[in-house]
């Protein structure tokens, strides 16, 4: 018997093909088309392809002839996204068909894994802009295990895919997240991280056990001052941050923790220099920043006042802003070095007030914000200026749509540039 999820599943199909065919009646009318002779909607023909998600509607007059075709999405089964760890330069898609990696600026796909390469894949990371891609299989169709990462090299020479993957770790649960920088590897399991050494013959440098994990969040600093890992702490609310740099196979590091929020942590970025950490809670409302070397509080922003569920934090290269992503479909942007361009709330000018309006009159609102599709899920990130006073946010979403927004000190901010990313192609094989 199927479950009541499944019959709710198939039934949403069903209704979103009628639709899809009416649609398609009301595009089509033989009677705005000039035909030799008469010409009648014959068959209605309906296929899916199971890799592209996608619909194609083709009708057939009584010769054979098809005499109108339209195609639809029916969602484009992205399952991860993820922004390169240095500088925001490119991305990758994780998806039921493949991997797909994209340049930014200018928007355009830089290559891709198919589906007969790795299967459907439930992550993927870049190692900044280098030929080395570490990939987890899932999905509906995967050809490599949950449990097993693998280093894909595009710089071997062999065209066999085998000859690419040049490592592999395995583990007896789930990978759920990998993070990469120069030297090191970094593995999040639901309740463990692992850090290997990279690129060659890699060892096993350190083991953390952790809180429940399911979201794999975890964050790599990418400069060569500071080897920082940050991670959800023992204790509710709390954060780990873990220094690699004095490291030797097989020996353990006692991470400091700093007790950040109340309730579970939800998301979490460490800056370039690895000095400031940021975290929201699963409430969402606050994101607070932390001294990574005296654990001090920085500054508390709020992002609002009704619960939200946080999809991405990120600093700009410079750590004046910081931008943030949620379910309530807007991406707020907050000033990080001179404060006083975020705004404030208007009972701040009354003066002194109780205790717990006090903590509301002092949070630092975000100084510009922009709409993404709703509960869409999406990653944004900060880009290259177009001048000193002109700064830029890139916002990457699940449904397949890329946005550019530019943002001035005083909270202007536009929309520069809108485009379907998984319509931009790349013929040529990565």
């Amino acid at each position: 018997m199927p479950s009541d999820a499944t019959r709710r599943d198939t039934t949403q199909r069903r209704l979103t093909r009628e639709i899809f065919f009416i649609f398609c009646l009301q595009l089509y009318r033989p009677e705005r088309t000039r035909f030799h002779g008469i010409c009648w909607l014959y068959v209605f023909h309906c296929k899916k392809n199971d890799y592209t998600n996608q619909l194609e509607a083709r009708f057939i007059d009584h010769n054979g002839s098809t005499v109108f075709v339209a195609c639809m999405f029916e969602g484009y089964k992205v399952q991860r996204l993820h922004v390169g760890e240095d500088v925001f330069g490119c991305f990758c898609c994780s998806m039921e068909s493949g991997v797909r990696i994209y340049n930014v600026e200018p928007l355009m796909e830089k290559g891709h894994l198919d589906h007969e390469q790795v299967g459907s894949v439930a992550s993927c990371s870049m190692l900044h802009r280098s030929n080395l891609l570490a990939v987890v299989g899932g999905g509906v169709s995967p050809k490599f295990s949950e449990i097993s990462v693998l280093i894909w090299d595009d710089a071997c020479d062999s065209r066999d895919a085998k000859d690419k993957l040049v490592l592999e770790f395995t583990f007896t649960k789930p990978v759920l997240a990998v993070r990469m920088r120069h030297d090191k590897i970094v593995m999040v399991l639901k309740n463990r991280i692992y850090v290997y050494s990279l690129p060659d013959k890699p060892l096993k440098l350190f083991e953390f056990d952790t809180r429940d994990n399911p979201k794999g969040l975890c964050d790599l600093c990418p400069s060569l001052d500071k080897q920082l890992l940050v991670f959800p702490g023992h204790k509710c609310g709390s954060l780990q941050l873990a220094d690699l740099s004095n490291s030797k196979p097989g020996t353990s590091s006692a991470p400091f923790t700093i007790n950040a929020h109340q309730s579970e942590i939800a998301c979490l970025a460490l800056n370039q220099p690895g000095s400031v950490a940021a975290s929201a809670s699963r409430k969402g409302t606050l994101i607070r920043l932390f001294d990574t070397s005296s654990r001090d509080k920085l500054v508390e922003l709020r992002r609002g006042t009704d619960p939200a569920t946080l999809y991405c934090l990120n600093f700009s290269h410079d750590s004046s802003f910081l931008c943030a992503s949620s379910d309530k479909g807007t991406v707020h942007i907050f000033a990080l070095k001179d404060t006083k361009l975020n705004r404030r709330s208007a009972l701040a000018r009354v003066g002194k007030v109780g205790p717990v309006i006090g903590q509301y009159v002092d949070s630092q609102w975000s100084l510009a914000s922009f709409t993404v599709p709703a509960e869409c899920a999406c990653i944004c990130a900060f880009g290259k200026n177009t001048s000193k006073n002109v700064n830029s946010v890139i916002a990457i979403c699940v449904d397949g749509t890329f946005h550019k927004y530019v943002f001035t000190p005083d909270g202007n901010c536009n929309r520069e540039a809108f485009d379907v990313y998984l319509d931009i192609c790349n013929d040529d094989d990565f």
